[in-house]
């Protein structure tokens, strides 16, 4: 019996291990494309705003509808407080029935109008949900880009908090050796504290920015314990400035929005001026009295004497100036938007070529220098130190400087409103 268990235990454990083995292998790193991709499926704010445009559809059933026929019935001269004289002969000679159907005829087209401007309304809407869209892939991309800086933060603590146990190890044989001091020995102990609290900070941002990255991608899009896959990388730009605002004035969705809102308040006027043709209500009756059965035909329809609709006439040329001008705003915004989303990435590529052009390998050369100094007693332990911080000072500055670059290729590609850049 205990042989037994032990084997079902065996088992069991082996069981648990591939299970757990085969969820880490489910588990893969999402690239910035996907991530963005996933957002834009799962994203709440985005599927609600989409919404909109499946209401301005139930509109457009709206505007297309046509009026409803009424019919209408009467009897008269019933002898109700005669009861002796209900007969038939009385019903035929003398009681009166009528019954009749009308319909409102609709002049001017006004219906077409409604389902056009209608429609055109759900043009608007569309581009403003793809301008969302827009929005939305440039926050995933920038949070992307938070991520990859902890991570690359994260590694490079980890790297230092190695290195340098290893300097506090080849410090604490020289103590015993008698090469060096305890004071010596504490200052280099005690900054190993800076090293630690550096990797604690570090997993502390990486596990935010993924925090905040799958706020943007739908809590139900990633497991949990999900990660990104990517570098800090830089990928220079031969981009031309007014090729760049051309080309955003044709991407963005927020300019063809303004567009489409000229076109649609445009449908207004149209539809307003349909609305001041007069309406005629046409009925048919059927009559039966003293038994003859006859038919009528009415028609009524307003005097347009005083209400025209002028007030909604002019409203409606009025919203049109208005979306004139808003487009032309829109457009200056475009190419405001690019024009500093240009020089954005224009500046940020000079910082990166500064510390790639030397500044990384000098504050790289003289770490190694001040150590391989100290260690053979030729350096003081504040200059190890010193050129100890001043090369994590400038890896981490370099770190920010191309989270900083990727973060204005991303403000850029959102000015210009595509994915797609030179």
């Amino acid at each position: 019996m205990p042989d037994r268990y032990v084997r079902i235990f065996a088992l069991a454990t082996i069981f648990l291990l591939l299970v757990g083995v085969v969820s880490a292998q489910n588990t893969t790193p999402i690239s910035l494309d996907q991530a963005i991709d996933l957002a834009l499926a799962h994203n709440h704010s985005i599927k609600a705003t989409r919404t909109l445009i499946l209401q301005n559809q139930a509109q457009e059933i709206t505007a297309n509808l046509r009026p409803n026929p009424t019919l209408g019935a009467d009897s008269q001269f019933v002898p109700f407080f005669s009861p002796q004289d209900f007969s038939g002969e009385n019903l035929n000679e003398t009681q009166q029935f009528d019954i009749g159907i009308g319909y409102l005829f609709e002049r001017g087209h006004k219906r077409q109008r409604r389902l056009q401007a209608a429609r055109d309304q759900t043009a608007v809407t569309r581009a403003q949900v793809a301008d969302a869209e827009r929005t939305l892939a440039f926050n995933v991309g920038q949070q992307f880009v938070s991520v990859l800086l902890a991570e690359s933060t994260l590694q490079f603590a980890l790297q230092d908090l190695r290195s340098f146990q290893q300097t506090v190890d080849i410090s604490e044989t020289q103590l015993k050796a008698g090469y060096i001091g305890e004071g010596d020995y504490l200052k280099i102990k005690l900054q190993l504290l800076q090293f630690q609290t550096d990797v604690s900070s570090a997993r502390l941002a990486k596990v935010q920015a993924l925090v905040g990255l799958r706020e943007f991608l739908g809590y139900n899009a990633v497991p949990a314990d999900f990660d990104v896959i990517g570098d800090l990388a830089y990928q220079p730009l031969k981009t031309n400035l007014e090729d760049l605002q051309t080309k955003a004035m044709r991407e963005r969705p927020d300019f063809r929005a303004a567009e489409l809102g000229s076109t649609a308040a445009q449908s207004q006027i149209l539809l307003a001026k349909a609305n001041a043709k007069v309406d005629v209500n046409g009925t048919y009756d059927f009559t039966h009295v003293s038994g003859e059965n006859t038919a009528s035909i009415f028609a009524n329809f307003e005097l347009p004497i005083f209400n025209r609709n002028q007030g909604e006439i002019a409203r409606t040329g009025y919203v049109l100036t208005q979306a004139q001008e808003q487009r032309q705003a829109v457009s200056d915004t475009v190419l405001s938007d690019v024009a500093n989303a240009h020089e954005a990435v224009r500046s940020n590529d000079e910082v990166v070529q500064l510390y790639t052009s030397g500044y990384l390998k000098q504050a790289q050369d003289s770490r190694d220098i001040s150590e391989y100094a100290y260690k053979r007693g030729a350096a003081s332990l504040l200059d190890f130190l010193d050129a100890e911080r001043s090369y994590r000072s400038v890896q981490l500055a370099y770190r920010q400087a191309l989270a900083s670059y990727m973060t204005a290729v991303e403000q850029l590609k959102e000015a210009v409103g595509t994915r797609n850049l030179p």
